[in-house]
């Protein structure tokens, strides 16, 4: 278990914290269409309600993280969940947590794989070997190394997520009669759209308070956290929007592809596929990043022997867990994670109305 470990990363400024934000939630579900599918694709035009719903919880819930994280000087997800859950909801919260982390590292190792398999025509195998290494150089340099990588990625991946949604929207529009005929909210794994919402933001934020965390514990000024959560969330909030529009301009063919954006990208020419393929393989990257450091940091101090032991074996492990398949990891283990991540985002709503009154979390 992760010791009283004190942060060597300070004064992180808000644009930091609203990039490693999106980087952290925009991997291998989100940028490659597959998770704006599931929850939001299959209510049609109706997904675009759901995803305004859904950008306002992102900045709301992000901003509550980023806090307790600061209050807490977490260097884990541990403290926070303690904090709103107390022993025994704190303690099944940080399981919950633990879980999804390596379920979606294993996703990311997947999403490599499928966009090796289905782009570019490589072994799927070597797609998710090579992303899992990169991930774990990262992460051995530690949470700076962590940060620095993702934020520097992240504002290129957005324009390139928001470009291609554009571009769609003004050339290939959405085809009405094809949305209609492939939209069918029973298909998807949150059958009502605004409940969908609320569970994608809770997968999402299960995911990344293990960043989040203590990253509001590196922010410094009550100011760079609130302008990190407005901008990451409204950030994630169009970004998901650009790849909604996209996957729906490509039904009924995006709607059973593995990784849709890239069937949309690859209409505009092989040139534009490859392009997308390497855009999607760097998101895929900057959340690997993430769940990696956050999984192996909630046991072991960053920076000790034993942290960077782990980080090798966690990932070796993801890898071979990859081998289930991304759709399968998308849709099942994700969705499962989002409903039981209800609780967390309850748990948050009571500290911060507790706050707000003055009482003790």
């Amino acid at each position: 278990m992760a010791g009283k470990a004190t942060h060597s990363v300070r004064g992180i400024q808000w644009w930091k914290v609203a990039a490693t934000y999106i980087g952290t939630v925009v991997g291998a579900g989100f940028a490659s269409g597959q998770e704006v599918l599931q929850f939001f694709g299959f209510f049609g035009l109706t997904g675009y309600a759901g995803l305004a719903v859904a950008a306002a919880l992102f900045v709301f819930f992000g901003y509550l993280v980023l806090e307790l994280g600061y209050q807490t000087g977490a260097v884990s997800h541990l403290k926070v969940v303690r904090r709103i859950g107390g022993r025994f909801v704190g303690t099944a919260l940080d399981w919950l947590i633990v879980f999804f982390l390596f379920g979606a590292l294993s996703a990311m190792a997947a999403g490599s794989g499928a966009i090796f398999q289905q782009q570019l025509g490589f072994p799927s195998i070597f797609g998710s070997l090579l992303m899992v290494a990169f991930a774990v150089l990262t992460v051995l340099t530690g949470l700076r190394g962590v940060i620095s990588a993702i934020s520097l990625v992240t504002p290129f991946l957005l324009a390139a997520v928001l470009g291609l949604g554009i571009y769609t929207l003004v050339t290939i529009p959405p085809n009405l009669q094809s949305v209609e005929i492939v939209s069918d909210p029973a298909k998807a794994p949150v059958p009502i759209w605004p409940l969908s919402a609320l569970v994608y933001v809770s997968f999402n934020l299960v995911l990344s308070v293990s960043v989040l965390a203590p990253l509001g514990a590196a922010a410094d000024k009550g100011r760079d956290r609130r302008l990190g959560a407005l901008f990451g969330g409204l950030g994630l909030g169009l970004g998901a929007m650009a790849v909604h529009t996209a996957v729906l301009s490509g039904f009924p063919r995006s709607a059973v592809m593995d990784v849709p954006m890239g069937e949309v990208a690859a209409r505009f020419g092989a040139g534009v596929g490859v392009i997308y393929s390497v855009v999607l393989l760097a998101e895929v990257y900057t959340t690997a990043v993430a769940d990696l450091y956050g999984f192996t940091a909630r046991f072991f101090d960053p920076g000790s022997r034993r942290f960077k032991a782990a980080v090798i074996g966690v990932g070796l492990a993801a890898l071979g867990a990859s081998q289930i398949g991304f759709t399968t990891i998308v849709r099942v283990v994700y969705s499962a994670v989002g409903y039981a991540g209800l609780v967390f985002l309850g748990a948050l709503v009571v500290a911060f109305i507790r706050r707000k009154q003055g009482r003790p979390d």
